[in-house]
This record gives C-alpha cells, structure tokens and sequence, in this order.
C-alpha cells in the first residue's frame, strides 16, 4: 500500500492528539484514586456509553467478524448476537445497581456480597486472574490485530508495529488514566464509523453494488440465499438448530467474557461507575447496547 505524506501527515497529528488528551487530563486524572479509575463519577450517559461500543471496536472486532461472515455468512454473527439478551439484562437491571454499589473496580464488589477472609481471597484471586492471564490473552490478540494491520498498511514490521501501539496507548492512559481512555474513545468512535462507512461505500461501489455483490458471492458460495441468511439455515452443518437454541437460550448467561456476561463487568462496568448517577448508567449502557 502506497503512504503518501498527507496519510503520514495524519497519522502524526492523530499520534499527537492523543498524547495532549493525556497531558491535558494529567491534572484531574491525578486529583484522586476516583478521579483516576472511574473520572471522579462524573461522565454523561454519551460519553461512557461511546466509550463502552469503541472499546468493543477493537482492532480485532473488524477481522473477526470478518472472518466469522466469509466462513458461516451473516448468520456467523450469532455467535455474539446471542450476547443481546445480557445486554439488555444490564441495561434495565444492573446498571442502576453497578452504579449504586459505589466501588472502583468490578471485583471490590466480591467483599461486598460476601464477608471475611474467604471474600478477601476470592477478590485476590479475580483480580489476579482477570489481569494476568485472562488480559495478557485479550490484549495479545488486540494488539496483535492492530500489528497486523500496521504491517498490511504501511509495511511495518510485527514487533515494531506492537511496540509503537503499547507506548502510545500506554502513554495517555498512565498519564490520564480513565479520562484519557473515554476521551479518546470517543474521538476514535467516530474515526472507526466514517472509515467503516467509507469502506463500505467503496467497497461496493468495486463490486457493482448490491446487484454485483450478488453475484460475486454467488460465485465464491453458490448460494447466496444462505450466505446472506440472518439465522444458520435447518441442518446447518456449523450451528444446527439444536446449537442454535443453546446459543440463545443458554450461552448468553452461561457464558463469561469481560462486558458481555449478564450484569456487564471489567470495562462496561468501570463505565457505569464512572457515570454521572444511576440514570446516566443507564443510559449509557443502553447507548452502548
């Protein structure tokens, strides 16, 4: 891919910009632990709730889902769809609670539910847990996605592409620490909606448009009726309609990922804390759902 220097010219600001978020929020970041971890409980419903969908656009959302379409079709998407159904239990049940409990991290929450050392140990070993081996895996493959798109992008090497992604994030998120996180969350937001806009008009405008795009797929799947269908077809060999059931009526609640478990957690959590008041939680999660 050819870089021209107005591409270099805005990938620097943009480096730059985020850097001074985190200066400029150095201040009030360091006022408090509050102000530090969840913006001294003072974030509007617009602006947690952005900050909880761009965390979620990773640099790995668009390969996945990606991947998940090209091998299965549309209906690939249920494999997270099915996590709607917890989203909407946060919204009109925990939010409000999350937001009432008054802590800083979702595992403070242990040694309120429950009580002496056996509590003490249980928020130990989350917080271990959770911060080593479950985050170093998340951030791996994040980071790892973003590596790679440096490189198909602008021919950077893996290793360097990793390093310049971990000490620009690293940077404005130590310096300002949740404020500087939300704040470029949500300038990202709508960086990543306009060049996933953009990419799609232009994308199939090289196809022919829709009638085009038609066809091209007819010709890679043979069906197109499948590959565009919303829910996996009856005798779906990757989800058939048992598996689909499981999906919807169990997986959603009996499955755990950081922010999709029914009641939210790890970041959608640390964004309702952050909120404004119970409302804002609310509406932020409802926003961000």
């Amino acid at each position: 891919m050819q870089i021209t220097v107005l591409d270099g010219a805005i990938l620097l600001a943009y480096f730059v910009f985020v850097i001074f978020i985190g200066l400029k929020f150095r201040g009030r970041a360091g006022q408090s632990i509050s102000e530090y971890f969840v913006s001294g409980r003072s974030l509007p419903w617009w602006i947690a709730g952005t900050s909880m969908v761009a965390t979620t656009f990773a640099a790995d959302t668009p390969l996945a889902v990606t991947g998940l379409v090209a091998h299965h079709g549309v209906a690939g998407n249920w494999l997270w769809w099915n996590m709607v159904f917890s989203g909407l239990l946060t919204v009109f049940l925990f939010a409000r609670l999350w937001r009432r409990s008054e802590v800083l991290t979702d595992v403070e929450f242990v040694e309120i539910r429950y009580s002496g050392q056996p509590a003490a140990i249980l928020r130990g070993f989350r917080a271990l847990y959770l911060a080593l081996p479950i985050n170093s895996i998340i951030m791996g493959w994040v980071t790892l996605a973003m590596a790679k798109i440096l490189g198909i992008t602008l021919g950077i090497d893996k290793w360097i592409g990793v390093v310049i992604c971990v000490a620009i994030t690293f940077s404005y998120s130590f310096l300002s620490g949740l404020w500087g996180v939300v704040i470029t969350d949500f300038i990202q937001f709508f960086l990543a909606i306009i060049g996933t806009l953009a990419l799609a008009i232009l994308g199939l405008e090289a196809v022919g448009g829709i009638s085009g795009l038609k066809l091209q797929l007819g010709q890679i799947y043979g069906d197109t009726a499948n590959i565009l269908a919303f829910t996996p077809r009856v005798g779906s060999v990757w989800m058939p309609v048992t598996t689909f059931l499981v999906y919807i009526g169990i997986n959603w609640w009996a499955t755990w990922y950081p922010g999709a478990e029914p009641g939210g957690g790890g970041y959608i959590a640390q964004r309702m804390f952050s909120s404004k008041n119970e409302k804002h939680a609310l509406g932020a999660t409802l926003w961000f759902n």
